[in-house]
């Protein structure tokens, strides 16, 4: 039992969030925030933990990266014949948080899954390095394998049969957008008071609400 990590602890005086600062739009506020996060050259600024939930009932999470936002919604690209597509298409229903720890805040969404258009997901896919094309065709993504040498071995063969012209779109590769029905945004504060602004979509306007620590 590790029972000394207790008194690791860290006051948060970086920043604050209040009523005559913060944006009237979440997308807005989550503008300034993610330029501020790209600005301060963190690591891996666009990671966003994704929330899906099984069939069963059980979450799960993992780290995707965010390719683009709009007041449309939040993009990311996966396989979807892998497990959290399996989960998105049985529920649609995400949460995303972006934890940007350095600067003492998160953001954390939910929302609702769809598809992305063939052709947005085409444009994305082409713009990407040849390696990581190649690697969306070579990795059946989230089935069980018995060793890297599989993946290395598929790796050498989709290198020859694309060694000629662009590598096209596989068909089981593609985009998903977040739709935000809610957006919470966290600042930590000195004594653990944080600040805490969530927004949730009512009709065609966003209710901004501040929520005790």
């Amino acid at each position: 039992m590790r029972d000394d990590i207790a008194s690791i602890r860290k006051e948060y005086t970086q920043a604050k969030l209040d009523e005559e600062t913060i944006q009237k739009n979440p997308f807005d506020q989550f503008d300034k925030w993610f330029q501020e996060a790209l600005d301060s050259k963190i690591i891996e600024p666009t990671a966003m933990v994704l929330s899906t939930v099984n069939s069963n009932g059980q979450p799960f999470q993992r780290t995707v990266l965010l390719k683009t936002f709009s007041e449309d919604g939040f993009v990311f690209y996966t396989n979807y014949e892998s497990r959290k597509a399996s989960h998105l298409k049985d529920n649609p229903s995400v949460s995303i948080l972006f934890p940007w720890y350095s600067l003492e805040r998160q953001v954390a969404i939910t929302g609702r899954v769809e598809k992305v258009s063939t052709k947005q997901s085409l444009k994305y896919f082409l713009s990407r390095p040849k390696g990581s094309q190649l690697g969306a065709w070579v990795s059946n993504q989230s089935e069980v394998i018995s060793s890297r040498s599989i993946l290395e071995s598929k790796l050498e063969q989709m290198k020859q049969k694309f060694k000629e012209g662009k590598i096209p779109l596989p068909d089981h590769w593609g985009g998903y957008r977040i739709v935000p029905d809610s957006f919470e945004f966290w600042q930590g504060r000195k004594s653990r008071l944080h600040d805490r602004f969530y927004f949730e979509k009512r009709s065609e306007n966003w209710n901004i609400s501040r929520l005790a620590p």
